[in-house]
């Protein structure tokens, strides 16, 4: 093997790295490397986090899943032959949808799946089982950012801009986003801002990112669990009330200034600092340095950027169009150097969201409700287009119906782990234990795989071949620098196998790069449009931002620049109001759980818990707790303490700190089994994205004396 380039398997930044051999079978070192994107320079400036320095240790981690499982009649997950487990999950994906209906299969995929597997999936569920039943952990990371983008500026990438610009800012805001810990190479963006006294950092948290705003670099602005909202229409009221708007932005781009006037009115800075926290004096003070920074104002320029923090909330939607209300107000989108983006979190969550995995869509961010994309995406598969289910359940939704009256019997799952990362874990369980099957492909025995009736041995990252798009729309090469051990296939293996088997007749090609030239076709003249994007190109070293609807067009790394994606040209200001978290405090439960991320760990875990570098680091759950608290409650640091929602509880570990506020506890999501915060969160949804509400809850707080950890009802 000679020296292979690639990009990290890990988060959307995808940091191009550079494999090379070792003398290990399926072994590989790792080396950062430096791609001279466009005129800004490189996302990570050649630097990689130390979950990326420690990739390679997941090829050969020992209980890689290496040949096909399928449990027996004693319950035991057993091996077999890939025409076995195949022809046995065929014959009952038969025998359901004969009995139920097409419906009765449901298919589960991930932002972690290349472009051309997300592709893939999305035409198999639809194709082959003709179901309406599809959709992917997305729904927890992206949709409520997505929803606000799309009915704002009429289309949805994270960033509309390259991430380098960034680095030129004089002020950045960050709400909800932890990026020193969840992206670490992106740091090096925030200097400009941080040199001019322009870091902002909304989080309930004084985490990694937040305290990049000491030593007069900025404003950390430690709001209340869930008052995110309250806290950016304040923002809004004090730059609309103190004349510091750009008005002529809002009066030729905007289609309402006068309603994001009339929305702010009242959210003066002392009625949000007694729902936030925050003191008024910071607000204003917050705000004039967004303006002062801002193009009106003769500024370097500004970005507002959210995360998990502000969207994953049951009004998430609502969070993000404030903030990107607030951008409005300042003149910021389509002005060179300023913007609002979304921090997209999972390796290929753009992509992934983009090309038909997702419940209401079609590839090339089609809506699957609409005549003319159905149509066109149908030619594509050479189906008809009456043949195309409709619209499907979100994420939460299809979960909770799994083996009810109206459920799906079967599920499909590619590139998640449910029962880790889903809320309200119990009841997934539940869910999952009444399903007739439970099929998983993946590359190690995740959690959700060791319930599963067939197990797929699937491919990862330096093992294959494809795309994958990053936060900031560019669409790049994943290359194959080891060969898969044992009888691992790939998912697209997997659905090609499964559609022979159920006598479709449509084509699903094992070949990555065959499946990419499908989905230029298919993503033709859509929002997302890949048509113009092939394999030559990216290997020739050009910057391909979507959309590029043509071979020879250059794409588009900055949106906006004449105009938004919407009939009229301008961008919608969506008039929004701040309410409670859904599951608020109350007299039993007068604390607020926070979960998130940690440096070490990345989503369910079920990767970099297998690191011994990084599982060393940070090796169980813990609770995070201010000492004034942990003193009234007699908890000491290191010693167990019991969290208790409505529903459920769990003993952990207390970590004493005054990083956390005194009326939160925050506790990492990356542990599986007796380890599993998500026991604990809420699944309530916002209305318009379907994102469930992980990020705040209502939680009793006690010593324990039991051993932690463990998880009870």
């Amino acid at each position: 093997m000679t020296a292979v380039p690639t990009h990290c398997p890990y988060c959307a930044l995808q940091c191009a790295t550079t494999l090379h051999p070792v003398d290990r079978p399926g072994a590989v070192s790792v080396q950062p490397r430096a791609i001279q994107a466009f005129e800004g320079g490189p996302t990570n400036r050649g630097g990689l986090c130390r979950k990326g320095w420690t990739a390679p240790e997941v090829l050969t981690v020992p209980d890689r899943l290496t040949t096909p499982l399928l449990r027996n009649a004693a319950g035991e997950l057993v091996e077999a032959s890939w025409d076995d487990a195949l022809d046995f999950v065929a014959d009952r994906i038969r025998s359901l949808q004969d009995s139920y209906g097409h419906d009765a299969v449901a298919v589960f995929g991930g932002g972690g799946l290349t472009n051309e597997k997300a592709y893939a999936l999305g035409k198999f569920a639809r194709v082959a089982l003709k179901t309406a039943n599809v959709d992917y952990n997305g729904r927890f990371c992206m949709s409520s950012a997505a929803a606000a983008t799309n009915r704002a500026f009429g289309i949805d990438r994270g960033l509309p801009f390259p991430l380098a610009d960034v680095g030129g800012a004089g002020a950045v805001l960050l709400v909800g986003s932890n990026i020193a810990e969840t992206m670490p190479p992106a740091v090096a963006q925030l200097q400009g801002a941080r040199d001019a006294g322009g870091l902002l950092v909304v989080d309930p948290r004084r985490t990694a990112t937040a305290g990049l705003t000491a030593e007069a670099a900025g404003i950390h602005l430690q709001a209340t669990p869930g008052t995110d909202l309250a806290l950016v229409l304040a923002l809004t009221h004090v730059v609309l009330q103190e004349g510091l708007a750009d008005t002529a932005y809002l009066s030729e781009r905007t289609d309402d200034p006068e309603g994001l006037f009339r929305s702010t009115a009242a959210w003066w800075p002392e009625r949000a600092e007694r729902v936030t926290g925050v003191p008024a004096s910071t607000i204003r003070r917050a705000a004039r340095v967004l303006a002062a920074a801002a193009p009106v104002h003769g500024g370097a320029g500004v970005f507002i950027l959210t995360g998990r923090g502000a969207e994953q909330h049951s009004k998430g939607t609502d969070t993000v169009t404030a903030c990107i209300n607030l951008a409005l107000a300042l003149g910021l989108p389509g002005r060179l150097g300023s913007g609002y983006g979304c921090i997209t979190g999972q390796g290929n969550g753009q992509g992934g969201r983009e090309h038909g995995q997702k419940a209401d869509q079609l590839p090339g961010y089609r809506s699957i409700a609409d005549p003319a994309a159905r149509a066109h995406v149908a030619r594509v598969w050479g189906v008809d287009p009456e043949d195309l289910p409709g619209p499907g359940q979100s994420a939460v939704e299809l979960i909770n119906a799994l083996g009810t009256a109206g459920g799906a019997r079967a599920l499909l799952v590619h590139g998640s782990n449910l029962l880790v990362s889903a809320p309200r874990l119990a009841s997934v369980r539940e869910r999952l234990a009444a399903l007739d099957l439970l099929v998983v492909a993946d590359v190690v025995p995740s959690e959700t795989a060791l319930l599963a009736d067939v197990v797929f041995p699937v491919t990862q990252w330096a093992e294959e071949e494809g795309t994958m798009t990053s936060l900031e729309g560019r669409v790049l090469r994943r290359r194959a620098a080891v060969a898969p051990p044992g009888d691992v296939r790939s998912d697209l293996a997997v659905f090609a196998g499964l559609a022979s088997r159920l006598g479709c007749g449509a084509a699903f090609s094992t070949d990555p790069a065959e499946v990419f030239e499908e989905l230029r076709l298919a993503s033709a003249g859509g929002k997302a449009d890949y048509s113009g994007i092939t394999w030559e190109r990216i290997d020739a070293g050009e910057a391909l931002f979507w959309p590029v609807p043509s071979p020879g067009h250059p794409g588009t790394p900055r949106l906006f620049a004449d105009g938004f994606s919407t009939p009229d040209g301008r961008a919608h200001v969506v008039a929004v109001g701040h309410r409670p978290v859904a599951d608020d405090l109350h007299a039993a439960a007068p604390m607020y759980l926070v979960t998130g991320r940690l440096l070490q760990h990345y989503q369910s875990g079920a990767q970099t818990r297998r690191v011994p570098e990084l599982a060393s680091a940070e090796p169980e759950v813990f609770a995070e707790i201010h000492p004034r608290v942990a003193a009234q409650l007699g908890i000491a640091d290191g010693r167990p303490m019991r969290l208790r929602t409505a529903r459920g509880s769990m003993v952990l570990p207390a970590r004493v700190t005054a990083d956390v506020r005194p009326d939160t506890v925050f506790v990492p999501f990356h542990f599986g089994g007796a380890e599993a915060v998500n026991e604990l969160t809420n699944d309530v949804l916002d209305p318009v994205s379907r994102m469930p509400e992980f990020k705040a809850c209502a939680v009793e707080v006690s010593a324990a004396s039991l051993p932690a950890t463990g998880v009870s009802a």
